[in-house]
């Protein structure tokens, strides 16, 4: 196993260093990446998807380039969001990080609008506002900056979702993340009345397969996306949107633009991402011995709840 740490352009989450853990199976390169606060039984839905990632073939693909949105993250940086903007090329959507504070939300978004009108919009909430909060600021967002192509998790519970879109009275798409993906049983939430959309991100949803079964049993356009991998983790997030029958959504698979290096090129070409093979390269990123020794036991111990 390695361990890295890859620096961030711009903090994202609170987090200015990435660090993830990789290793090599049968199959080629794994990641397990959980973010460092997330509790061991989370994060073995993560190594559950690095041991598949690891020790199967990829499944059959519909398509070998995956069309990709840009992520801007909560700056308001004229210089930042202009030097992402230009590491997306091609890039027609954007999903931009709200929530925080409503004037600033809006200066963002209409930053994002000026580089075009035909440009696509969907905001990510992280499930910070209650309803009335997402009824004020979507209301005014709307208002000043136009349509969304979806907000996703608004509000953090599926009836507080439910509740919000029986009382929108603009056209609005709602997706579900941390719903989903947080989930002891994703099978058996009851999203009717509550989102129009299933984000899929492979390694929180434990591997293709899964993620797979996860929207095959909900029966609801799907967006795939990624949680903030390296290029190891994001190609295999690109396997399972090659995957699916229906793709209706460009992917969040572009976050790699948001790192200052990362283990591997992984192009963006006219919007889209082309499934290739990874020249991996990690001298000069690994971490300190200590961190190396947390990570190898927090693997450890996920382990154990997966035997």
């Amino acid at each position: 196993m390695r361990v890295v740490a890859l620096p961030m352009k711009t903090d994202f989450r609170g987090i200015s260093v990435r660090e993830v853990a990789l290793f090599q199976g049968q199959y080629g390169w794994a990641e397990f990446s959980p973010f460092v606060e997330y509790d061991d039984n989370e994060s073995s839905r993560w190594l559950q998807c690095a041991i598949e990632a690891a020790s199967n073939p990829r499944p059959p693909r519909f398509r070998e380039r995956i069309a990709v949105n840009g992520t801007i993250p909560a700056t308001n940086d004229k210089k930042v969001i202009e030097n992402l903007v230009a590491s997306y090329p091609g890039v027609t959507t954007y999903k931009v990080k709200v929530g925080n504070n409503l004037a600033e939300d809006i200066a963002r978004l209409a930053r994002i609008r000026s580089f075009g009108r035909k440009i696509n919009i969907r905001i990510d909430v992280n499930g910070s506002w209650t309803v009335d909060q997402a009824l004020t600021n979507l209301y005014a967002m709307y208002e000043e900056v136009g349509p969304f192509e979806y907000v996703e998790q608004p509000c953090a519970t599926i009836e507080e979702m439910r509740e919000l879109k029986s009382k929108i009275h603009i056209p609005l798409k709602i997706a579900a993340d941390e719903v989903i993906r947080k989930a002891e049983d994703p099978f058996s939430l009851d999203l009717e009345g509550a989102a129009d959309i299933l984000m899929l991100k492979v390694q929180p949803l434990g591997g293709i397969s899964r993620s797979v079964a996860i929207a095959e049993h909900h029966q609801i356009p799907v967006v795939v996306s990624s949680a903030l991998e390296s290029a190891i983790g994001i190609r295999y997030g690109l396997e399972l949107a090659a995957s699916l029958p229906t793709l209706d959504f460009d992917c969040g698979l572009a976050t790699g633009a948001l790192l200052e290096r990362d283990v591997a090129p992984l192009a963006i070409v006219d919007g889209e991402i082309e499934i290739s093979e990874l020249n991996v390269e990690l001298d000069g990123l690994d971490v300190s011995a200590d961190r190396y020794e947390w990570w190898q036991n927090r693997a450890m111990r996920c382990a154990e709840l997966l035997s």
